[in-house]
């Protein structure tokens, strides 16, 4: 059997956050899943970073289908969880169903990717206390309040959660989360 990691995200969820990690993890050979708070296409967004701005930008972006419901998700059928930012998180936060996912994968201690507004979930689930951590910069006193240490840098490596910033720090973020999954979570 496939090794399997469950990507959680909803609508306004930052384009390249949800399909860099879906393509590079299917590329390496584990089963990918997208969950979502129900199966639908889901409308993603595209975050840029324009001269004169004080923040990103925000634009449509790709459009993709949840693979299942948040409800219907079996947290122990999957060896890892990706958290991708944009603006998803920001709601996602609320649900029930998506807390008890997470609360599953660090009671386990099984690898967890989080990028940009990605840890506002993590938080939500008492994942940060006493973590080193990084996220989208504005995020920082957010990340300071769930009692973690922030770290402005492209990857951050908590035992097995990996941090990153934003989109343009991908490399990065896989290249210490697929180090995590070599180890933890191979593929089979």
């Amino acid at each position: 059997m496939t090794t399997k990691i469950l990507i959680v995200t909803g609508d306004a969820a930052e384009s390249l956050e949800v399909l860099y990690p879906y393509q590079r993890l299917v590329e390496e050979g584990y089963e990918v899943h997208i969950a979502a708070p129900s199966r639908k296409q889901l409308r993603f967004v595209v975050h840029d970073f324009e001269p004169g701005f004080d923040t990103y930008t925000e634009k449509p972006g790709y459009t993709w289908p949840a693979d299942l419901a948040f409800s219907e998700v079996d947290a122990g059928d999957y060896a890892a969880v990706v958290i991708p930012g944009g603006r998803a998180p920001e709601y996602l936060r609320n649900d029930g169903e998506l807390r008890k996912i997470l609360k599953a994968f660090f009671d386990a201690d099984k690898p967890v990717a989080q990028i940009c507004h990605g840890p506002l979930l993590t938080a939500a689930v008492g994942g940060l206390e006493g973590r080193r951590v990084t996220a989208y910069p504005a995020l920082e006193l957010d990340m300071q309040a769930a009692g973690a240490t922030f770290q402005d840098t492209e990857a951050v490596v908590d035992g097995t959660l990996v941090s990153s910033r934003a989109w343009p720090d991908h490399s990065a973020w896989m290249r210490a989360f697929l180090g995590i999954l070599r180890e933890k979570a191979p593929v089979t």
